[in-house]
């Protein structure tokens, strides 16, 4: 599997007010593995126009130093070519997409999703896993212990770098489904390889019952629940009724 984990700078936040890509950064993963750096895309581009002040301030990219880029329609071609048929992973991805879909429209190459196999967006799942949570990408590598001490500015090769951690971390349970898979040589061997995980023998669920003393706790606990909401929690309307004596 082909992941291409990417993100964009801007001139500033708005795609309706004029504003252009002015970096883009593409990072390669195939079976959750990064690819070596030369496999990777990377590429400052002279956006035509100056940094909003406010943008200039995140990313750093001045208009001296982006006057001898190339323009976006030098790299379109080589950024289609490198993304296509790949996943894409973006956090906070209607943004880059909508930047993305501005410059491919106008020179007439559609958008984005007429290349690539599909888009994840971090953002949306943090906010699923982590929800009421600050979940930009600072907070996702504090959360996840991901160092970012090398990110003084918002770049696009570092962001994708961090993201490339984060994602790896917010999503480790799939590790071992996707190793069984990617093990078989093809189609076959991988459906084999997965019905050989559903023959493996199990024994018969062993179901412990509580002791007295926990259920007296549980009772208690219970009884704190009744009281804090003034009446019978949930939990209560679930618990099966006592039969009625004969």
């Amino acid at each position: 599997m082909r992941q291409i984990i990417l993100d964009t700078e801007t001139t500033g936040l708005r795609v309706e007010d004029g504003n252009r890509i002015l970096e883009i950064a593409a990072v390669e993963m195939v079976n959750r593995k990064l690819s070596p750096p030369d496999r990777h895309l990377h590429r400052y581009i002279n956006p035509g126009r100056d940094s909003e002040e406010g943008a200039l301030n995140v990313h750093g990219l001045t208009t001296s130093f982006l006057a001898d880029k190339p323009k976006f329609a030098d790299i379109a071609q080589e950024f289609i070519e490198f993304v296509r048929d790949a996943e894409l992973i973006i956090h906070n991805a209607p943004f880059d997409v909508g930047f993305l879909n501005m410059e491919l429209g106008k020179l007439g190459l559609g958008k984005i999703t007429d290349y690539v196999s599909g888009i994840i967006d971090t953002l949306k799942e943090a906010k699923e896993l982590f929800p009421g949570k600050r979940n930009n990408l600072d907070a996702l590598c504090d959360r996840y212990e991901v160092d970012r001490s090398a990110r003084t500015l918002h770049g696009a090769l570092i962001d994708c770098e961090l993201l490339s951690e984060v994602y790896l971390c917010m999503t480790r349970g799939q590790d071992s489904l996707l190793m069984d898979f990617v093990a078989a040589d093809d189609a076959g061997s991988a459906q084999e390889a997965a019905l050989g995980l559903a023959k493996v023998a199990r024994g018969p669920l062993r179901v412990r019952a509580a002791t007295a003393a926990e259920l007296a706790e549980h009772a208690a606990y219970l009884d704190g629940l009744d009281k804090a909401v003034k009446g019978s929690c949930l939990w209560r309307t679930l618990e099966p009724k006592p039969e009625a004596a004969a």
